[in-house]
């Protein structure tokens, strides 16, 4: 029996629809769904999916990332499919484990999937060093102001407002308000 997968990001505005027409155009009997991150492994439907495989049984996804984002998580999903005597197919990348030319054109893919994944992490870290090295600084940008820090300061130290009152004189939280004191008295302090 060919069994699909399909799965879009979670909290994205996106939807299995395509990915379903083509498992079902592709002979997939039934097509598990979830809407979780592929790096994840903590993914109900899939772990139903290869829990009910049979020997014999084919798990089908529309692309290879579908099912893992890792080299390491997919060779393991993979493993497991294995042990259940089920095989796998990807139909973007025509990627057949029921081969052994299959199998080792499969993991040559996930090779590759996983250095780029590499390559864009590489590239992150190098702008954000880039960006560190030239004063940007990453992160949301601060609630206050810095004459509304020096003015939410002055009124609590000298007793004028509370921090509750001031916190909602400026439209924040009373722990923003506590951060601000804080460190308010360790600059004092140095």
């Amino acid at each position: 029996m060919l069994i699909g997968y399909a799965r879009v990001s979670k909290g994205d505005d996106q939807s299995t629809a395509l990915q379903r027409r083509a498992l079902k155009g592709a002979g997939c009997e039934r097509i598990f769904e979830e809407a979780a991150s592929g790096g994840r492994w903590d993914r109900p439907e899939l772990h139903r999916m290869i829990d009910q495989l049979r020997t014999g049984d084919v798990v089908t996804v529309w692309k290879l990332d579908r099912l893992s984002r890792s080299l390491k998580d997919l060779l393991h999903i993979l493993d497991r499919i294995e042990v259940a005597g089920g095989g796998f197919r990807s139909l973007t990348e025509s990627i057949d484990t029921t081969s052994p030319a299959g199998r080792m054109m499969m993991q040559m893919v996930g090779s590759f999937a996983e250095f780029e994944r590499a390559m864009i992490r590489e590239r992150t870290s190098a702008g954000l060093a880039q960006a560190r090295a030239e004063g940007r600084v990453g992160g949301r940008r601060p609630k206050l102001t810095p004459s509304q820090r020096g003015d939410v300061v002055e009124n609590v130290i000298t007793g004028r407002k509370t921090a509750a009152q001031m916190a909602k004189l400026y439209g924040v939280s009373e722990p923003t308000i506590s951060r601000v004191l804080a460190a308010a008295r360790q600059e004092a302090a140095l």
